[in-house]
């Protein structure tokens, strides 16, 4: 399962690439974070029992003029390919891909809140300082964090959020 992961994703990085298309890497991100939020869409997407052609007219309406043209035929190929349960694992790899060509690690933020450019620009420091080279932020908002931030760096997870101070009061106090 990861060789073929992998090999969506360094052909989609190759051609985001060679497209030169700087919106096309957080667009993939964005669209896969809505489709792991979304249990509809996520089932009509993967169901490969839908043809292909259907899935691939439902991201078509849904991303239509709304992103790049690389990031529409990378999402149409993935879901006509019958790999839609994948594009979340592969948008990430993606990612990773991306920003360790250009020298950075992929952070990955879940927020319960969206973020200011300011605030942005301060943790990615913050980050950079922590993991000693510069970081390419994706930020996913999730009201479930309920508050403070969880980031996700390779292996490592920095979980500030209100939630998880709140399970562990719980915890000590039970």
């Amino acid at each position: 399962m990861t060789d073929t992961i992998d090999g969506y994703a360094e052909a989609i990085a190759a051609v985001i690439r060679a497209e030169g298309d700087p919106r096309a890497d957080d667009e993939l991100f964005r669209f896969a974070a809505a489709l792991e939020a979304n249990d509809e869409l996520r089932t009509a997407l993967a169901d490969p029992y839908v043809p292909a052609a259907r899935r691939q007219q439902i991201v078509e309406d849904l991303l239509g003029a709304k992103a790049s043209p690389v990031t529409l035929g990378a999402v149409s190929l993935v879901v006509g390919a019958g790999r839609g349960r994948d594009l979340p694992a592969i948008a990430r790899r993606v990612g990773e891909i991306r920003a360790r060509a250009a020298g950075h690690e992929l952070a990955e933020v879940r927020t319960a809140v969206p973020l200011t450019d300011e605030e942005r620009r301060r943790l990615a420091e913050a980050l950079a300082g922590a993991v000693g080279h510069e970081v390419d932020l994706r930020v996913i908002v999730d009201p479930s964090v309920v508050g403070g931030i969880v980031t996700t760096i390779g292996d490592t997870v920095i979980d500030g959020s209100v939630r998880t101070r709140l399970t562990q009061v719980r915890s000590r106090l039970s």
